[in-house]
């Protein structure tokens, strides 16, 4: 057990006292923070931007229709010809040319309209002129069929449905979204953990084989304590470095958005139909995300980091021992990224669609792939025993794979020249 703790320091020393650790555990925030900082800065200089659309209407039937909004003004350029209009857009470098022909039939005009521009225009543009185009066309065929637009428009129901659960909790219409978005970023950020620290603990076997370093240790520890000193040891610093990024990164978006008064949380480009949210669902969506089970999913992600990491760490070891350089590694990389990949997969296009399905059920309880799907799944609401279940089989997992990895890797130590297949590494864990 001492020297287990003495290998399990040494380990933990030797990363964070190694200077690209330390180099990239101050700067990868930073980096961050700026990347997130000038992703808000483009999305506001964006939004700022005016286009100007010539349009060229010659129906007569959309005068004052398209009204001037702070991204869109429109310059009515009917009374000259079409080419004209080209030339004239083309010479002040405007956005296009919307062109209404003269056809009278509504069915025939709304397959005519054309849009010139040296590129296609946004789709949010594009959204805005054909609204405003149907609108006018589809009141006009109704006034020539004889009937009462008023009355028509007073007859509209409007429709706005609330969902609630069965506890009498409200809850927004995008609800589901906003708990994928932090199920998926927390599956997600487990899953470059693992794969980050995983490769450390490879590359460190390997690099103490190649050297022969290991010869003389393995004078003076037992493989499995060797083994497990370099998984934990290598997920402490992984802990110590991912609590720095948190603090860091939250003490950098903090000052960064106080000094420069952005909001760096609106970095995402806004959708044009959002000015169609009411003010009560976007406090709704607020609500939403104060009710999500933070701390839980906080807690589950430290729990499930420690048994994901250990189980696939100690596959990771095991490959660093069966082979001599890094180059042999990629064999055996695959079966090691697949199931990851494929935890991913199943949490953004299944959790998101029925979080308590069959499919989802199965993979959140599965070794390999739950605690990707476990963690994407928390959000929506998972039962206890379900949680217990999926803990217990992680961790009786892991016990299993260590002690299979262990008898790779007491073997594949001092293996030198010879890579090894699947039939050997099957030899080996018979011995």
């Amino acid at each position: 057990m001492n020297n287990l703790n003495l290998i399990i320091q040494r380990e933990y020393l030797a990363r964070v006292r190694n200077k690209t650790f330390i180099v990239m555990t101050f700067l990868s925030p930073l980096i961050l923070v700026g990347m997130f900082s000038l992703i808000a800065y483009l999305s506001m200089l964006n939004n700022s931007e005016t286009h100007t659309i010539a349009v060229k209407d010659d129906s007569d039937l959309f005068k004052g229709e398209f009204e001037n909004k702070e991204e869109i003004d429109f310059v009515d350029v009917s009374s000259i010809s079409l080419e004209e209009a080209k030339l004239l857009v083309k010479e002040k470098e405007y956005y296009g040319v919307l062109y209404i022909p003269n056809i009278q039939d509504n069915a025939e005009l709304a397959k005519s309209i054309r849009f010139f521009g040296k590129e296609a225009p946004s789709i949010g543009i594009l959204r805005q002129i054909e609204r405003t185009i149907s609108e006018n066309l589809t009141t006009r065929e109704l006034i020539s069929r004889g009937l009462d637009i008023s009355q028509i428009k007073a007859a509209e129901a409007q429709v706005d449905i609330r969902i609630e659960n069965f506890e009498g909790m409200r809850t927004s219409k995008m609800s589901n979204y906003i708990k994928m978005i932090f199920g998926g970023a927390a599956g997600y950020l487990l899953m470059m953990f693992i794969i980050i620290y995983g490769n450390m603990v490879m590359r460190s076997v390997i690099e103490e084989k190649t050297n022969r370093i290991i010869e003389i240790i393995i004078s003076s520890v037992k493989p499995i304590q060797l083994m497990l000193g370099k998984i934990i040891g290598t997920s402490l610093a992984g802990i110590t470095q991912f609590t720095i990024w948190v603090v860091l990164g939250t003490v950098l978006l903090f000052i960064t958005s106080s000094l420069t008064g952005m909001d760096l949380m609106e970095a995402q480009p806004q959708m044009q139909e959002m000015d169609q949210v009411s003010n009560g669902e976007i406090q709704q969506l607020i609500v939403d995300i104060t009710n999500l089970p933070i701390l839980t999913l906080i807690i589950f992600f430290l729990i499930y980091f420690i048994g994901g990491y250990f189980l696939y760490s100690a596959i990771y070891a095991a490959i660093g021992a069966a082979v001599d350089s890094e180059t042999d590694t990629q064999q055996f990389m695959f079966p090691i990224i697949l199931p990851l990949m494929l935890g991913i997969y199943v949490g953004f296009f299944s959790v998101i669609e029925n979080p308590h399905g069959t499919v989802s059920t199965i993979f959140s309880m599965i070794p390999l792939t739950s605690p990707i799907v476990m963690l994407m799944r928390i959000p929506f609401g998972v039962p206890w025993y379900e949680l217990a279940i999926s803990v217990i089989i992680l961790f009786v997992s892991n016990a299993g794979i260590v002690w299979l990895a262990a008898k790779i890797y007491r073997v594949g130590i001092l293996m030198y020249g010879k890579k090894p297949t699947y039939k050997e590494l099957y030899k080996w864990i018979k011995y």
